[in-house]
């Protein structure tokens, strides 16, 4: 089903747009014939080859997997990208919170699974009002407590249009979740005698588990991903439901693939992984197993940013232009792709290049820069513009997609 696109009239508020975009609506950028050069700087991009590459490897990877995804659509906040992730297949789409979930459901996405308890009453019956106006919409959330369910069960009460809810199961160390089988048994008792609520499976999230790739986290994650199972098979769902069983972040999908696929035959096993589509130069690529663990070619990342050099006061010390406004900087910082150098330090606006000895480095040249962590790029943002190639000496601006931040 297409998806309700944000078309926006692009004009100054359209960070680095050109004034030739001025005036356009964003469905028109792709036949206005803009090259990267006219953008001013600093400028963040999404590469549609590599868009391509890592949609069709990892929802190729999950069919032979047997299993099914729904994307964190948290990652970009962009329907435009959303609407190429259900093309591909995707079983639905995962978000982070209630207000999320609106822009989902507004934006047309039929099954919208929120990988968070939902604590606020109001917003859990704005979740019922849109299951009430829409018979063929199906909205999932977690819940890891009896006094979640009980607010819940205050704010969703219609039995003919109930709010499917998971049992997240946590762990020691862990983030939010139940932390024993015994304890998330007593959750999903709670649901099952709230009458707007149904009790529709189990979930939870691995990555507090295993900071690394080392043997010893992959068990940890294991270990933890089994809790899951032991839980899903100890409940007794509503007659006809088939159960969902969730899991897998962007850093260990081939262990929640591993450990939940054997149980496939009855419940639908759903990942999560949301940073595929996207990928980047830092966390992400240390972390993914496609094209390490699992056999694949590795992913690609689909982001970059350009950056220009507004000063070089110094033999080996550069500023560009780009800043903690314009790229991410919570796990790593960014780096540089088209010169030799590190990048130290961000300050709002100016990124800190500490030049190698042989760079030669120009007052207003333009530096491809690789960034880390989608998830706080897109956020940045309210227009990016999709590039043919990053590898290009003027890539060709070829679309853009808007985010809803």
């Amino acid at each position: 089903m297409p998806l309700q696109i944000p078309d926006p009239v692009l004009g100054p508020w359209a960070k680095a747009f050109p004034a030739r975009a001025h005036g356009l609506r964003l469905s028109e950028v792709a036949n206005a014939d803009l090259r990267l050069s006219e953008f001013s700087t600093p400028v963040m991009t999404v590469s549609e080859p590599a868009l391509v590459h890592n949609e069709s490897t990892v929802f190729e990877w999950a069919r032979e997997q047997g299993v099914l995804l729904a994307p964190h659509g948290k990652t970009t906040m962009a329907p435009a990208l959303w609407q190429r992730l259900l093309d591909a297949g995707a079983w639905g789409l995962s978000v982070a919170t209630p207000w999320q979930a609106g822009v989902a459901a507004e934006a047309g996405v039929r099954r919208i699974l929120i990988a968070n308890g939902v604590t606020d009453a109001a917003a859990a019956a704005r979740l019922g009002d849109l299951l009430a106006g829409d018979d063929g919409l199906r909205i999932l959330c977690w819940a890891d407590s009896e006094a979640t369910v009980e607010i819940l069960a205050s704010a969703v009460s219609d039995a003919a249009h109930p709010l499917d809810v998971l049992v997240e199961m946590g762990g020691l160390g862990g983030r939010t979740g139940a932390r024993t089988v015994d304890e998330g048994t007593r959750v999903a008792d709670a649901v099952s005698r709230a009458a707007g609520l149904r009790l529709a499976g189990v979930a939870g999230y691995e990555g507090p588990f295993g900071p690394d790739r080392t043997p010893a986290s992959v068990a940890a994650v294991d270990e933890y991903l089994q809790t899951l199972v032991d839980l899903h098979e100890r409940l007794e769902y509503p007659q006809g439901l088939r159960p969902v069983l969730s899991a897998g972040g962007s850093a260990f999908p081939d262990r929640a693939a591993a450990v939940l696929a054997p149980h496939r035959d009855r419940a639908d096993v759903v990942l999560r992984s949301g940073a595929f589509q996207i990928h980047d130069d830092g966390f992400y690529a240390r972390m993914s197993p496609f094209g390490s663990a699992v056999p694949t070619a590795p992913l690609r990342s689909a982001m970059h940013a350009w950056a220009r050099v507004v000063s070089h006061p110094e033999p080996q010390l550069a500023l560009l232009d780009a800043g903690r406004r314009d790229v991410p900087f919570d796990i790593d910082l960014p780096v540089p792709q088209t010169v030799a150098g590190e990048i130290t330090a961000l300050n709002d606006q100016h990124a800190f290049l500490r030049c190698a000895p042989e760079s030669a480095l120009a007052v207003g040249q333009v530096v491809r820069l690789g960034l880390s962590h989608p998830c706080t790029a897109f956020d940045k943002w309210r227009v990016v513009p999709v590039i043919d190639d990053p590898d290009a000496a003027d890539p060709r601006v070829i679309g853009a997609v808007a985010t809803c931040f």
